[in-house]
């Protein structure tokens, strides 16, 4: 085995292995069941199946255009316009990526210098902070906190300061389950007014939002429309996380600099998955529904866990769903998690991976995105705790 002969600079020093990943092995070791990293372990319709595999063999199978294939990217934008009522224009403001990861890397990319400051919120996904270290900038952490996970605006309007270049926002939010709602959109709007802020608004649960609320997307909001990368998936919309497709669109001014980098880093992105994507949301039914067919699971969830010693906060959008164990154990919530998989036979992930510091509000979540058969045979053993 060779071995590198010199000593090596990490760009990222503090970063190891993802706890997503780390929680899969245990539980795949262990022989656990898995409702620890978001994906569900259900198929997605024949058709759409059948449509990528149309395209291959209709010889659409090299490079497509560096901004992904003409028919998505017009679905997209007759989506979002149906959805939001903003109409982005299919040249210049939307982009086909591989996944919503890579989007939200490179609009950290193309904005953020060294020296700039990125407001994040905590609990916060794993995947921004080391993208605006890698570009130089520096994460300004503000905390949200349990259980209700709010954020405290009087707060983000004192970290606000001449360096802050951008924020990134997450709703419906991964890890807690929360919304944020219109007000809180106004609210943003009015502490970056009259700035260059640049507002990266991670949405890609936007279809998963539960008891009949609607999606507060940054693309419906004008003011912030016109300073916002707003990125989505459809691994999560459509169940396909694996073959990860997603988007963003922004003001051409803005995604003429993501450009640059994308082009770059990915190019582009398959050409037959694209064109599938483009005929399966024809019918906007498939991700019309999905908060219907995903709230349906999380009462089968919750419902099944209610005279369980588990107190499960609310889960107001996403496939998570948060549980405080005080009643059960006075471990560190990792301790618990690696105890659940090793003895219960269930894997979940533990909230303080998603803070700086692990702060740990002895709070776990779980993903619901299963089969009913999974979900009931989880819920037995999470009972017998």
């Amino acid at each position: 085995m060779p071995h590198f002969p010199a000593p090596i600079n990490s760009r990222l020093p503090t970063v190891g292995t993802t706890i997503f990943t780390v929680m899969s092995r245990l539980a795949q070791e262990c022989r656990a069941i898995n409702l620890s990293q978001g994906f569900p372990d259900f198929n997605a319709e024949d058709v759409l199946f059948e449509r990528v595999a149309h395209w291959m063999r209709a010889g659409h199978n090299q490079y497509p255009p560096m901004a992904g294939c003409l028919p998505l990217r017009e679905a997209v934008a007759a989506k979002i316009e149906t959805l939001y009522g903003t109409r982005y224009d299919v040249e210049a403001e939307i982009t086909i990526t591989a996944g919503a990861t890579q989007a939200l890397f490179t609009a950290v990319a193309a904005c953020v210098h060294p020296g700039d400051e990125v407001i994040v919120f905590e609990p916060v996904y794993d995947s921004y902070v080391p993208s605006i270290e890698l570009a130089g900038g520096k994460a300004v952490r503000l905390r949200l906190a349990a259980p209700d996970y709010r954020p405290d605006w009087t707060a983000v309007a004192a970290a606000i300061t001449p360096r802050t270049r951008m924020i990134m926002i997450n709703t419906p939010h991964n890890p807690t389950a929360t919304v944020w709602q219109r007000s809180d959109l106004d609210r943003l709007a009015e502490l970056v007014r009259g700035t260059g802020i640049v507002i990266v608004a991670d949405e890609v649960y936007e279809h998963i939002v539960f008891d009949g609320v609607a999606h507060a997307s940054c693309a419906a909001h004008p003011e912030l429309a016109e300073r916002s990368f707003v990125v989505s998936s459809f691994g999560k919309t459509y169940h396909i996380t694996g073959w990860k497709v997603g988007y963003v669109v922004a003001p051409c001014e803005l995604m003429a600099e993501f450009r640059k980098v994308h082009q770059f880093n990915v190019f582009t992105v398959n050409t037959p998955v694209q064109l599938a994507l483009a005929d399966y949301m024809a019918d906007a039914s498939r991700h019309a529904g999905l908060a219907a067919f995903y709230q349906a699971k999380r009462d089968l969830f919750r419902s099944a866990l209610a005279t369980s010693r588990f107190e499960l906060l609310p889960s107001r959008g996403t496939y998570f769903q948060l549980a405080r164990y005080g009643a059960i154990s006075d471990m560190g919530d990792t301790a618990f998690c690696e105890y659940l998989t090793r003895e219960i036979g269930v894997a979940a992930i533990p909230v303080s991976a998603f803070f700086a510091d692990g702060h740990d509000d002895k709070v776990v979540r779980f993903c619901f995105a299963k089969n009913e058969a999974t979900l009931d045979a989880a819920c037995e053993k999470l009972n017998a705790v």
